[in-house]
C-alpha cells in the first residue's frame, strides 16, 4: 500500500489558530499553497464550525481532507450573511479559478442556448458563456431536450450546426471565389441547411431566418411552430400517420423550448428589486438586484440621508437597459444563484421591495 502524502502545513497550528481566531459568524473562506495560490475557496453560515470540520476529515476518503493537505495556509473575511457568504463565494471563485473548486465541482449545471458572432451566426448548447457569443437565453434545466428543440429549429430555418472555424461564403460571393456549389455535409442536400458553406444563400437570406429563430427564441413570432403544426396536419389529412407522428415529436420539442424559455425570461425578469438582508450582527444590507444580477450594495439605510443616497442609486439602475436588451452573458453564475436563492428561501422574497416602489418612498 502507498504512503499516503504528507500534508503541507503544520496541521496542529492550523487547527489551533482557527480554534482561537475564528468566529461562528457567515464567511468565506481560501486555502493556499505555499506559494499563495488559492487552491480552494468555500463559504460557510458558521465559519469556525466549518472550518473545524476540515481537520476531523479522513484522509484521503474525505474531499475536505485532500484539500486541508494541499494547502499550506487558511485566510478567512466575515460577511454579514448567509446569502452574502454565497455571492461572496461566487466572486472570489471567478476570480481566482481555485483548482480544487474546478475539478471536484462536478455538479450538473443549467445550459445555454447562444447565439455566435460571426457572418453566419449559428445556434449552440453549453453550460458557460463563450467569448464569441453575441447572446443567449436560458438558463435550462435539461440538456437533452435544448438540445432536441434545437436541431429542430436549425433544421426547420436552414441554420448550420457545423464548426465555427467552417469557412463561409455567401450566394452574392459567388463570382468572386468562383465556387463549386457543393456544400461540405449532407444536411444541404436533405434539406436542412441552407449551405451558407458553399455559397447556396445570400447573406441576407440567412440574417433572416437567423432573425425568425431569435424572434421564435424572444416569444415574438411562432413562424417556425406554425410551420411544424401546418406539416403535422397536412400529414394526417393526407393518413400518412407516421409522418404525422414525426412532426409531432418535433412539434413536441419546440413547445417545450418555448415554453422553457419564456419561464427562464420571465423568472430574470422578476428579480427586479431591492433585496433587505439581515445580518448575523445586526449588519443589515441592502441589494439592488436588477434582472437577476447584484447591481449595488450597501448598510441598509437607517437615516433620511442614507436612504436618499440609496434612493440616487436605484433610480439609476431602475431607468438602466430595457427588458429586451440581451442579458450579459458574463452574469449568468450570478443570475443562476440568485434564480436558485430566491426559489429555496421564498421567505426572503417577503424582504424584497420593487424599485419602483424604493424611489417613491
Amino acid at each position: 500500500m502507498p504512503a499516503l502524502a504528507l500534508p503541507n502545513a503544520d496541521l496542529d497550528w492550523l487547527r489551533r489558530r482557527v480554534h482561537n481566531f475564528a468566529e461562528d459568524r457567515p464567511g468565506v473562506y481560501r486555502m493556499l499553497s505555499h506559494g499563495g495560490q488559492v487552491i480552494y475557496v468555500g463559504k460557510a453560515k458558521t465559519v469556525r464550525t466549518r472550518l473545524l470540520s476540515y481537520f476531523r476529515a479522513r484522509y484521503p476518503e474525505d474531499k475536505a481532507a485532500r484539500i486541508l493537505h494541499a494547502a499550506a495556509d487558511i485566510q478567512w473575511r466575515y460577511v454579514s450573511s448567509e446569502f452574502g457568504a454565497y455571492l461572496a463565494e461566487l466572486r472570489d471563485i471567478k476570480r481566482h479559478r481555485p483548482v480544487f473548486n474546478v475539478r471536484m465541482n462536478r455538479t450538473r449545471r443549467a445550459v445555454l442556448i447562444k447565439v455566435s458572432g460571426g457572418p453566419a451566426p449559428k445556434l449552440l448548447v453549453g453550460s458557460r458563456p463563450g467569448a464569441g457569443d453575441v447572446r443567449h437565453y436560458g438558463p435550462f434545466t435539461s440538456a437533452e431536450r435544448v438540445r432536441a428543440g434545437v436541431k429542430v429549429l436549425n433544421d426547420l430555418l436552414g441554420l448550420r450546426d457545423c464548426a465555427l472555424s467552417m469557412p463561409v461564403n455567401f450566394a452574392e460571393q459567388g463570382d468572386l471565389f468562383r465556387l463549386h456549389q457543393r456544400a461540405a455535409c449532407m444536411r444541404f442536400d436533405f434539406g436542412t441547411c441552407s449551405g451558407p458553406c458553399a455559397g447556396l444563400v445570400s447573406e441576407s437570406e440567412y440574417r433572416t431566418q437567423m432573425a425568425t429563430t431569435i424572434d421564435f427564441l424572444e416569444g415574438r413570432r411562432l413562424t417556425p411552430l406554425d410551420r411544424v403544426v401546418a406539416e403535422m396536419q397536412a400529414a394526417s389529412e393526407a393518413r400518412q400517420f407516421e409522418r404525422a407522428a414525426w412532426w409531432r415529436d418535433r412539434f413536441d420539442a419546440l413547445e417545450w423550448l418555448l415554453r422553457a424559455s419564456t419561464q427562464a425570461r420571465n423568472a430574470i425578469e422578476s428579480l427586479s428589486f431591492v433585496y433587505h438582508d439581515p445580518g448575523s450582527h445586526g449588519d443589515d444590507r441592502v441589494y439592488l438586484i436588477r434582472r437577476a444580477t447584484v447591481r449595488a450594495v450597501a448598510p441598509a439605510p437607517t437615516t433620511p440621508i442614507e436612504r436618499e443616497a440609496f434612493r440616487a442609486v436605484v433610480a439609476e439602475h431602475r431607468t438602466g437597459e430595457p427588458s429586451d436588451v440581451p442579458l450579459p452573458v458574463s452574469d449568468m453564475d450570478e443570475m443562476l444563484l440568485l434564480l436558485r436563492w430566491f426559489k429555496t428561501h421564498p421567505s426572503a422574497m417577503r424582504r424584497t421591495v420593487p424599485l419602483s416602489e424604493w424611489s417613491a418612498k
